[in-house]
């Protein structure tokens, strides 16, 4: 099961691999809609007729997407209007979800033993800085293999 899980992790890293660095792509205040049709110089009345609406109602797309209120469905329709393909995906802050999963692991097996060892503190049992990194780091591995849902809370 656990190889499974990682398995399908790395794999998804692949599939996601094409999307890396567009996070750095700053999206236009107006949004992407209005910025392309004004700079291919295509009028509201010009889109709104391939949409098979008026030009009230490519406006109100545009303000839509600059506000984040616009939908996938609509986004596709435009691109396909524009002759360009939209296209969506997610990248991990982390650089990779299999990064981002270790860094999850990691944060919780730190509480987790951080409070152990605070427990054994006041009972005058705590352990040296150099095993209670040992044992984060033993702990991570083992949540990271599993992918516990626990990461997530």
């Amino acid at each position: 099961m656990r190889n499974k899980k990682l398995l399908a992790l790395q794999q998804l890293d692949r599939r996601l691999e094409p999307f890396r660095g567009t996070e750095k792509v700053v999206v236009p205040s107006k949004g992407w809609i209005n910025n392309i049709r004004n700079s291919l110089n295509i009028t509201l009345e010009q889109l709104g007729e391939k949409l098979g609406m008026g030009k009230t109602g490519v406006k109100n797309l545009e303000e839509r997407e600059s506000k984040g209120t616009i939908s996938i469905k609509y986004l596709k329709e435009i691109g396909q209007a524009l002759n360009m393909k939209f296209v969506y995906g997610f990248v991990s802050n982390e650089g990779s979800f299999e990064n981002l999963v270790e860094a999850k692991a990691y944060a919780l097996a730190k509480k987790i033993v951080s409070r152990t060892n605070q427990n054994m503190a006041l009972e005058n049992q705590a352990v040296e800085e150099k095993r209670l990194n040992q044992a984060i780091e033993e702990l991570a591995s083992e949540i990271k293999k599993d992918v516990r849902k626990t990461i997530w809370d």
